[in-house]
């Protein structure tokens, strides 16, 4: 990958699209880091301490811009948010259906612009969550985080984050444009890469107590639980970072996957030419959708958490509210049990996306080509979706049980930071994969000699 990089920045053009994509990520974080008025941040910090796990998914992929209200606090949720309601909405209208694949390149403009516009509703309605959310928190039953709850606030801080969110979709597709890899994924990869040096202290901090023996004298039994639960054994971060290491093998893996099925083409005799004859191959990526289904499960699985934001007593330990968003936590039975089935069912709606088994079967009958063992047409076709289903359900399945064994392990020893970094290192390696395969695929093309070599 470090090699790919160095060689990338060797050529003029890549180096101006590395270029651009540094600025803009620059620019995101310079965002993340602007916070908005009428809120007072350190009071912020204390009361998101005190919710526990119900934030703690937005608050990563938005790279702790969530806890500290700033610019970019919903991060690209909503433009992921509308994302998933188009293309949904694209297999259920037909209209859409049509304008996607029959409008050609003025078809896909109308569907961005739609998903621009919804992305704006959600955006707006998210931010005034987040301000209903902040509006009803307290400090010790006193301190009030906004300064100004005004009709003349409200709007300012709405805005505020809505036009932060439209703003990250617009860099996020100047990205994909100007510069190289998906623009959304990449402000996704940076917003978690971010937290690594907070999750690099956090366990210094349980190391250093665990060495240290501070004086207790006068301490109450809560606080001694708490020092207690800080603490970190050596043998526990050995563990955790072969569990990770062992995350991203896992995932390199499952992402560089593939079943070839071999295609033989017949020859056929055009005057006094032969053409045809060779053999190729279909290559079938175990995990061909990539990491959109981590993404847009967790955003479907954190719907009980932004529901959440609209509910004043949902910061209440003593509400049904809170039990009830308590129970979908990102630690809890119910978040793995709904994360783990919404990354099968969205490895299946991409993959059925991506690859059509019976446009591929028709490709090839038009080609004169055929899967051995298998006549061309329906044959070929029913083949290729029983390969492609059992391929899926494996490289779902896989996905799934990488996403929420973190979670699994943080519960049994305590650590909850394992529960996002297993969601995070999924996203973060994908990503990376898919951005370096870009690279390559454009260098290759700049670098082709073809038959002068």
């Amino acid at each position: 990958m470090i090699q790919t990089i160095r060689n990338a920045w060797k050529v003029p053009d890549l180096r101006k699209k590395l270029l651009f994509v540094i600025f803009a990520l620059l620019i995101f974080r310079f965002g993340a880091a602007i916070p908005v008025p009428y809120i007072n941040t350190d009071l912020l910090a204390g009361a998101m301490g005190q919710t526990g796990t119900i934030f703690e998914l937005l608050n990563t992929m938005s790279g702790s811009a969530f806890s500290k209200a700033t610019l970019f606090a919903l991060s690209i949720q909503p433009y992921i948010n509308a994302s998933i309601i188009i293309q949904l909405l694209t297999i259920a209208i037909p209209a859409l259906e049509r304008l996607a694949k029959e409008g050609g390149e003025e078809g896909k403009k109308k569907i961005q612009s739609i998903t621009r516009y919804t992305t704006l509703a959600i955006g707006m309605l998210q931010g005034f969550g987040y301000y209903t959310l902040l509006r009803s928190y307290t400090v010790s039953g006193q301190a009030q985080i906004l300064s100004n709850t005004g009709i003349w606030a409200a709007i300012v801080i709405v805005m505020s984050f809505t036009a932060g969110s439209v703003f990250l979709m617009w860099l996020g597709e100047q990205i994909t444009e100007f510069g190289v890899g998906n623009g959304i994924s990449i402000i996704l990869f940076t917003g978690i890469i971010s937290r690594i040096p907070h999750m690099v202290m956090s366990i210094g901090t349980g190391l250093s107590r665990y060495f240290s023996t501070p004086d207790t004298t006068g301490w109450s039994e809560e606080a001694l639980s708490a020092l207690e639960k800080s603490k970190m054994h050596p043998a526990l971060v050995v563990l955790l970072l072969v569990g990770i290491l062992a995350l991203v093998v896992f995932v390199v893996f499952i992402n560089n996957s593939e079943r070839k099925i071999p295609v033989q083409y017949a020859k056929r005799v055009v005057g006094r030419k032969v053409y045809g004859g060779q053999s190729s191959h279909i290559p079938m990526k175990v995990n061909m959708a990539g990491v959109l289904p981590i993404i847009f499960a967790q955003t479907i699985a954190s719907i009980p958490a932004t529901i959440g934001m609209f509910v004043p007593s949902a910061t209440d330990p003593e509400s049904g509210w809170y039990t009830f968003l308590a129970v979908f936590n990102t630690t809890g039975f119910m978040y793995s049990l709904v994360y783990f089935l919404l990354i099968i069912a969205f490895s299946y709606f991409y993959t059925s996306i991506q690859f059509n088994p019976i446009e591929v079967s028709n490709n090839l009958k038009k080609n004169g080509g055929f899967v051995p063992g298998f006549r061309p047409g329906r044959p070929t076709s029913d083949f290729l979706a029983k390969v492609l289903s059992r391929l899926t359900m494996f490289g779902a399945i896989f996905l799934g049980i990488i996403a929420i064994l973190p979670i699994i392990t943080g519960n049994i020893t305590g650590f909850t930071a394992m529960a996002i970094g297993g969601t995070s290192v999924i996203i973060v390696v994908g990503v990376a994969l898919d951005t370096v395969k870009q690279l390559e695929a454009q260098m290759l093309m700049r670098h082709y000699k073809g038959f002068l070599e």
